[in-house]
């Protein structure tokens, strides 16, 4: 039982950190604990444990006395994101491909096609599992860097990610073939060991989706 508050606390967490990336609660709305404590069946200490911890990570603020609220958004802040992840994810698939053994391949193998189905659903205008095409993508860019050997340095991509894809279920926009494209070429490039290429072709894929996403917020 001794584990069972910070079991909660993380549960709490996730539902809260997702509902914001998904945008059920929006940027710069405010966080009032009462109304969590009923919408997240959690105890008031949990919830401000949560806010805190997510104020730390950058999806909360917390104004001196003013109480949490969901962090504004802006463009500027989309493309400080954007070169962030850049910076993190092109360096830890260079080193996950130099590093990569055969079960890092197998992985890699198996998140693309579950990405790749979802990417032809959504092609054929099927929009209705947008979540689980974003949750794929994230499976498929997580494979590609895992045996990268560095848990901070996945630790650190995982925010970023997280904060580029909030900006991305805002506008809920599709590239479409060309991002299908950019995903199939990486992971081609990401097995043939051409490391410069990998890192090439995902530098403009999220250059790529900025953006988009810029023009469509």
């Amino acid at each position: 039982m001794a584990k069972q508050p910070s079991t909660i606390g993380a549960s709490t967490y996730q539902h809260i950190k997702r509902d914001i990336i998904f945008g059920e609660l929006k940027p710069g709305s405010k966080l009032k604990l009462d109304a969590l404590k009923i919408r997240y069946s959690a105890s008031l200490s949990t919830l401000r444990e949560t806010l805190n911890r997510l104020a730390s990570d950058g999806f909360v603020e917390a104004p001196e006395q003013r109480g949490f609220l969901v962090t504004p958004v802006s463009r500027d802040d989309l493309t400080e994101v954007s070169e962030l992840r850049v910076l993190l994810e092109c360096h830890a698939l260079e080193l996950s491909i130099k590093n990569g053994d055969t079960d890092w391949e197998g992985n890699l193998v198996a998140a693309h096609h579950k990405l790749h189905r979802m990417e032809q659903l959504m092609l054929s205008g099927d929009e209705s599992q947008k979540e689980n095409w974003k949750r794929y993508d994230w499976e498929f860019h997580k494979a590609l860097i895992q045996a990268c050997g560095s848990k901070n340095l996945l630790s650190l991509h995982a925010v970023i990610f997280d904060k580029y894809l909030r900006y991305q279920m805002l506008v809920l926009t599709y590239r479409g073939a060309e991002a299908v494209e950019e995903h199939k070429l990486m992971f081609q490039a990401a097995l043939d060991r051409d490391h410069e290429r990998a890192a090439e072709i995902l530098k403009g894929h999220i250059e790529k989706g900025l953006e988009h996403t810029l023009a469509a917020l």
